[in-house]
């Protein structure tokens, strides 16, 4: 009897647990025999699954009870241009304001919505004809936000005085868990009895999540033995991780980017089939106006979309699309001096959460995704890779803003999709 059916026999027996597997053979033999266990329990047809092209030992650290892998459908949008020759330029060059990302790039998409490649391509085409768009991280900083047990205001009071007195000290215990991480900052907010700490990381490349966790830790025991604070929860929710949040819209988390373009009404009139007047009008009625009423923390199309694609395809933590999706689209007339007016289009993520080392970035279609962009690894110096991975990102978002906003201002939307089958 082979290894396999050894397993899937003592599995059947309830002998061994799905998760014990590994104690006793390879990974690729447990994997395989957990594959054959659930299908013969379920029932179910998981040849496919079965189908990948890496070694199961890579995920290791990314999945637990591994049975195979799900494949998504991976395209590709562009190319574009981005940070080159943009309005910060001067007659000596670019500044020190300069973007991360700069020059052309390919867009990698996994997705199983049809038409959204297409549509992401067509903007990306028009902001290339256009010129390019430019694009900036402005604020960086991974945050983890732990909660404490005080006995009433006026220790909550003493708490946060001696956390403002010692920073120092804070940050020391946070670094020492880290060769990359810096602890930026940390803001207090009292509720009662309940004290929240939002410690605030520069992760450099790693998108740091985990980074951010384990300094805390650190940090949080010398505040316990410092202070009359109990630690109730590392986590307290003011991070606030892989959930709708109006902190993260306002303060930010992971990298704030914003992308921007101006469009010839030509252009516009020529390849989006409309003009810059009814794209805005369109914008304001629905991103802005149609948001307010249905009080939407992201004011923008569908950013999630192109923030999901790419996130799938680069291996980056997808619970975090919730904060990648609070974004605010703007669109605005811009006279022109030479011909029809010109459109100007701006997407601004305030919490989009990147990396380009670590966690899913590690696996091998994932750092294929990364190499096609030229942002695998850590960059140089540090953080640059990440940083330039968000303005890419923030670039696919705002073409996927441009192309919808246009079809439905020409009220080709239902059309488009009828055209492509979807």
């Amino acid at each position: 009897m082979t290894d396999v059916e050894t397993l899937t026999d003592r599995l059947r027996s309830g002998e061994l647990r799905l998760h014990e597997l590994e104690e006793h053979v390879d990974p690729e033999t447990a994997t395989t025999a957990r594959r054959l266990f659930v299908a013969a329990e379920t029932g179910a047809d998981l040849g496919a699954v079965g189908e990948y092209g890496f070694d199961v030992v890579e995920a290791e650290a990314n999945v637990e009870n591994a049975i195979g892998a799900a494949q998504v459908p991976m395209g590709v949008a562009g190319p574009v241009t981005i940070n080159v020759g943009d309005r910060s330029d001067t007659e000596e060059g670019t500044g020190s304001d300069g973007g991360a990302a700069t020059g052309e790039y390919y867009l990698p998409m996994a997705t199983t919505e049809g038409a959204l490649v297409a549509s992401v391509n067509r903007g990306l085409s028009v902001i290339r004809a256009a010129g390019g768009a430019t694009a900036r991280v402005v604020k960086s900083g991974m945050t983890r936000a732990p909660a404490f047990r005080v006995d009433g205001v006026a220790e909550a009071a003493a708490t946060v005085e001696w956390v403002e007195r010692n920073l120092g000290a804070l940050r020391e215990a946070a670094e020492s868990t880290t060769s990359h991480g810096e602890l930026l900052g940390v803001e207090p907010y009292v509720v009662g009895d309940s004290v929240f700490l939002r410690f605030i990381y520069d992760t450099k490349d790693a998108m740091g999540m985990n980074m951010a966790t384990i300094a805390t830790e650190a940090a949080c025991e010398l505040i316990e033995s410092e202070t009359p604070a109990s630690l109730v929860a590392l986590s307290g929710n003011l991070c606030s991780d892989k959930k709708p949040a109006a902190i993260n819209a306002v303060e930010g988390r992971g990298r704030s980017v914003t992308a921007d373009v101006v469009v010839p009404g030509g252009l516009v009139a020529d390849r989006l089939h409309t003009t810059p007047a009814a794209i805005a009008e369109a914008n304001t009625r629905k991103n802005l106006i149609g948001s307010a009423r249905a009080a939407s923390l992201g004011f923008n199309a569908h950013a999630a979309n192109v923030v999901a694609a790419t996130f799938l395809a680069t291996g980056q933590d997808e619970a975090q699309v919730v904060e990648g999706a609070n974004a605010i689209t703007t669109m605005d007339v811009r006279e022109s001096a030479n011909g029809p007016d010109d459109l100007y289009a701006s997407v601004s993520l305030a919490s989009l959460e990147v990396g380009t080392v670590g966690g899913g970035t590690r696996l091998p279609t994932q750092a294929a995704a990364l190499e096609l962009l030229g942002l695998d690894g850590g960059g140089d110096p540090p953080g640059t890779n990440a940083d330039a991975l968000a303005e890419v990102i923030a670039v696919g978002a705002l073409a996927g803003e441009l192309s919808l906003l246009a079809a439905l201002a020409s009220n080709h939307l239902a059309s488009a999709h009828a055209e492509l089958g979807r």
